[in-house]
């Protein structure tokens, strides 16, 4: 029989661990309006690279762009001045926050760079492979319940 201090410390490790999650998921939420991670959009990764070469690539301070209130990475200078001239075009959407968040949970999580989708000439990251598994999905509802809820869960960040 299981006794009720093993009980206790037991659910105590668990509740610790959760709490580990939850702070691992929501790291970083700041009130930047794009999420950045030390002051970083994307954790470094070039946002015009996802439409120009499908895929995640990490950008170098050298070509840099301020914008929103955070520093933007990108890979050659090319694409900082395509950034520079249509930031709109190529910043993800709900504020570069896990858009599987936004819609599931209206909540604000981190995010990987190399969880990505380009949907109808719009960028959205998500915070891990498997959240980016169930984003793909249905990210038709998904993003129709996004863009419902991101004005509420957007003032989250003031």
């Amino acid at each position: 029989m299981v006794s009720r201090r093993y009980l206790v410390v037991g659910l105590g490790a668990v509740l610790v661990a959760g709490g580990a999650v939850l702070a691992l998921r929501r790291e970083d939420v700041g009130t930047a309006t794009y999420f950045a991670k030390d002051g970083i959009a994307l954790r470094g990764a070039d946002p015009v690279a996802y439409f120009t070469q499908q895929t995640a690539v990490i950008g170098s301070a050298d070509f840099s762009q301020q914008w929103r209130g955070v520093t933007w990475h990108f890979a050659n200078a090319d694409h900082r001045d395509l950034f520079k001239k249509d930031p709109e075009k190529y910043a993800p959407q709900y504020g570069g926050y896990c858009a599987w968040a936004v819609a599931a949970k209206q909540e604000l999580y981190s995010i990987q760079p190399e969880n990505w989708a380009v949907r109808d000439g719009k960028l959205y990251l998500n915070f891990s492979d498997s959240v980016q598994e169930t984003w793909d999905t249905d990210q038709e509802g998904f993003i129709k319940k996004a863009d419902e809820v991101w004005p509420t869960v957007r003032s989250a960040l003031g």
